[in-house]
């Protein structure tokens, strides 16, 4: 009897940068079903890409509690242990950060509100 083995590509978990804002754009209306961005997209700062598909995206927001954490909005194809492990990168990642996005509040709500009018002209 002859096995088949399938190769299956990879995650890579890399930066968000300002170049990849239309394709998380996508992402997050698709997903929230809206024709607009709005204050929950937030401000990405982690991707998970599928060879040079964007599936997933971490980004900063403030909660009702007025503190910064992190939502990740993907395009459901990821399986539950690939969505736990990118959840892992993106916690110790935002855990590690130091800048004011990530440390002060009203930093990050001027940051999303910026960001937000740049996505919506």
């Amino acid at each position: 009897m002859e096995t088949m083995v399938q190769h299956q590509k990879q995650f890579q978990y890399v930066e968000a940068y300002i170049s990849d804002m239309l394709v998380l754009k996508n992402i997050f209306l698709e997903t929230q079903h809206l024709k607009i961005a709005d204050k929950n997209f937030g401000l990405p700062f982690l991707l998970a890409k599928n060879g040079g598909e964007v599936v997933a995206f971490a980004s900063l927001i403030v909660n009702e509690k007025n503190e910064i954490s992190f939502k990740i909005y993907d395009k459901r194809k990821m399986t539950d242990a690939e969505k736990r492990n990118f959840f892992s990168c993106a916690e110790r990642y935002f855990k590690n950060n130091n800048t004011p996005n990530f440390k002060d509040p009203e930093q990050l709500k001027s940051s999303i509100s910026s960001m937000i009018s740049w996505l919506n002209p």
